[in-house]
């Protein structure tokens, strides 16, 4: 009988149910498969689409029917992957640091992680929320925002809101396909899209310009992301009870 996705994630946990699994004891462990599954993940550049029962099993010197005795199907083998990796995270200390710093550290964690492992931008399954490593990591963010003095409502939204905002840089960050393409031809575009404007978007052509010369880019994720993170706790600071 498969076992619930609660028991999976918590399968170390001194009170978790047995298996009930019989016969030989397995080759491999659920742990040893969910290793395996992460691994293949990060290296290939298709991330998640590189991680299939099928492949899987091939990778560990298992038949398919095997690796499901461990993780039931590929969506709880995903949610499975996404708890060991956040379990494995290294969570920022905080020290006497105030809470800008904090909040600052729990970002840029978080960016570190998913720059890692960028499949967890596709791993959208709220049953993560159940498992002991985004449980941890969780209860350890949220002590990051205790300066700030926030009800737990506004502390979770609080949060949630710095996550977001990193996994939107993250995205940014994924390598582009036609990126090299973008590049070499970008001069010759841009000259001949000028020809095409002429003086009409006087302020995009303007705001674009400086923002090119800037940058010396079409786009800098890196900047763009710390622009971003410095407005977001600018705005938490006005969540402050007497702000």
């Amino acid at each position: 009988m498969p076992r619930e996705i609660v028991d999976l994630l918590w399968r170390d946990h001194p009170d978790a149910p047995p298996s009930g699994r019989r016969g030989p004891k397995a080759r491999v462990s659920a742990s040893e498969v969910v290793d395996a599954a992460i691994a293949l993940a990060d290296a290939d550049a298709d991330g998640l689409a590189a991680v299939s029962v099928r492949t899987l099993a091939a990778e560990l010197g298992l038949s398919a029917m095997s690796v499901y005795t461990h993780v039931n199907s590929r969506d709880d083998l995903l949610v499975l992957m996404a708890d060991t990796a956040h379990a494995r995270m290294a969570l920022p200390s905080y020290g006497r640091a105030g809470w800008r710093t904090r909040v600052r550290r729990v970002a840029e964690a978080n960016h570190v992680l998913l720059a890692r492992h960028p499949w967890l931008l596709d791993v959208t399954d709220q049953r993560t929320a159940l498992g002991p490593g985004t449980i941890a990591k969780y209860d350890h963010e949220l002590a990051a925002f205790a300066p700030l003095g926030l009800d737990d409502v506004t502390c979770d939204a609080a949060l949630t809101f710095v996550l977001d905002l990193v996994r939107s840089a993250a995205r940014a960050t994924r390598p582009d396909p036609r990126a090299g393409e973008l590049a070499a031809h970008w001069p010759e575009w841009s000259a001949r899209l000028s020809a095409y404007l002429g003086d009409d978007f006087a302020l995009a052509q303007r705001v674009g310009a400086a923002a090119g010369a800037a940058m010396g880019d079409v786009a800098d994720p890196a900047a763009a992301w710390s622009f971003a993170l410095e407005r977001a706790l600018d705005g938490l600071a006005a969540l402050r009870p007497g702000s």
